[in-house]
């Protein structure tokens, strides 16, 4: 059995991308950030449907055309395939532990 919080690394100097599953329609990834936000300059603009989850932490995301959400642990949300977004800002103090759901 696997468990989210398992493998957390003591150095989160560079944010932790990991497929959990992973399929020709559906990835499933853990995220751990912590104090990391997206690049200053562009969007993420993907071909896939986002769903997040925030499982620990606390972060904030941008959108280019709507105000930006903030999200604590328990909370969610669906971004549409191509919708223009990106990290803010993630909780410096605690790692921010999130699982993203591509489709």
């Amino acid at each position: 059995m696997n468990n989210i919080f398992d493998a957390i690394p003591k150095d989160l100097s560079n944010e932790v991308f990991e497929d959990l599953v992973s399929s020709d329609k559906v990835k499933i990834e853990r995220i751990i950030s912590k104090g990391h936000t997206s690049p200053d300059v562009g969007w993420y603009d993907q071909e896939q449907s986002e769903w997040v989850i925030i499982i620990a932490g606390s972060a904030i995301i941008g959108f280019d055309d709507k105000p930006s959400v903030t999200l604590k642990a328990g909370d969610y949300l669906n971004i549409p395939a191509h919708q223009k977004h990106k990290v803010a800002w993630t909780d410096p103090d605690v790692e921010t532990v999130w699982l993203a759901v591509f489709y």
